[in-house]
């Protein structure tokens, strides 16, 4: 028969291993800034989410969680510099659908996107919306999709980079739209939408949360949203897919990463205040005001994700002839 004494120091050892992580984690970074490195500049829909989390982070970790903005390269200037850090839980890396993209749009990445990489948490999706200026001729998208056909190449679209999020939504719809168009990229998805605004492009495909104040401001006209249903706050605009093309959906995903080398310990204590910080009620009405849907995949399932999306968005960029400009 188990002693009294046995059973409580049995149930100790589970306890202290069920504590080590997080102990883990905070003898390694305590009193050390944590950094969320984003890869686009200030302003982006990345850059506004990675604020959310760092925000509550600082409070649920005791330690300052800051932001970082290392702009360029279609993500690889950020991604460099977090391979760049130590492995140790204090750098995590803020990524799009772009994450998943590099691989196949660039032949010699210096660094391996599925080993170098540990997926962190898949936190929201966004539909994208097709935006034109607001004096623009297309006030339909099968306006738009007309006028492109009868003079190829003269509509010009903007994004943030070659091979981001921005980018591929737009070559997804020239590709299935049999169009010709110019793509003009730039360091961030605001930048493209500002040129929509002031009429130097005809058309952008920015997440809701970027669109809708300058459609709202009567800057930009939305034309078309990319998810496969309407969305409810933006209920008049008809989808890609009901203006002709049955199946349509592109959605940009926002994730964080972490270095391939961080000890599991100390990213499964990350993902717990992650996973905290996503159940807030003011943290899920924020998204849910960007237009945002919350996703939950975490560690090895979102590892599985981040592999099948590189296949997946590797075959649109092959598909579409998109290569580094």
């Amino acid at each position: 028969m188990t002693s009294r004494r046995t059973t409580l120091k049995i149930l100790g050892a589970a306890g202290a291993a069920g504590a080590f992580p997080a102990a883990l984690l905070h003898a390694q970074t305590s009193g050390k800034t944590v950094r969320i490195v984003v890869p686009f500049s200030a302003g982006a829909l990345t850059d506004i989410i990675a604020r959310i989390y760092a925000e509550k982070l600082t409070g649920l970790l005791d330690q300052p969680v800051i932001v970082d903005n290392k702009p360029g390269a279609g993500g690889m200037t950020a991604s460099q510099y977090l391979l760049s850090q130590p492995a140790d839980g204090q750098t995590l890396l803020f990524v799009s659908s772009a994450h998943a993209v590099n691989p196949a749009l660039r032949s010699k990445l210096p660094y391996d996107t599925k080993k170098d990489f540990s997926g962190l948490a898949l936190l929201t999706k966004s539909p994208s919306v097709v935006v034109v200026p607001n004096d623009h001729p297309a006030k339909t998208l099968e306006e738009l999709i007309r006028m492109g056909k009868q003079k190829p190449g003269s509509l010009t679209y903007g994004s943030a980079g070659v091979g981001s999020a921005t980018h591929l939504a737009g070559e997804y719809f020239r590709t299935v739209a049999g169009l010709q168009m110019v793509h003009v990229p730039y360091k961030g998805v605001q930048e493209a939408v500002s040129a929509v605004a002031g009429k130097q492009l005809d058309l952008a495909f920015p997440p809701i949360a970027l669109a809708l104040p300058l459609i709202k401001g009567g800057r930009t006209r939305a034309l078309a949203v990319t998810s496969p249903q309407r969305i409810p706050m933006m209920a008049d605009t008809p989808t890609v897919a009901e203006t002709g093309y049955p199946g349509f959906d592109s959605s940009i995903w926002y994730a964080l990463v972490m270095h391939g080398n961080t000890p599991r310990p100390v990213m499964e204590s990350l993902v717990q205040q992650v996973n905290r910080v996503s159940a807030m009620p003011d943290v899920a009405d924020k998204l849910r005001r960007q237009g945002l849907v919350q996703e939950k995949l975490t560690l090895a399932g979102f590892d599985r994700f981040i592999a099948d999306e590189i296949l997946t968005l590797g075959k649109l960029v092959r598909d579409s002839g998109i290569t580094p400009e």
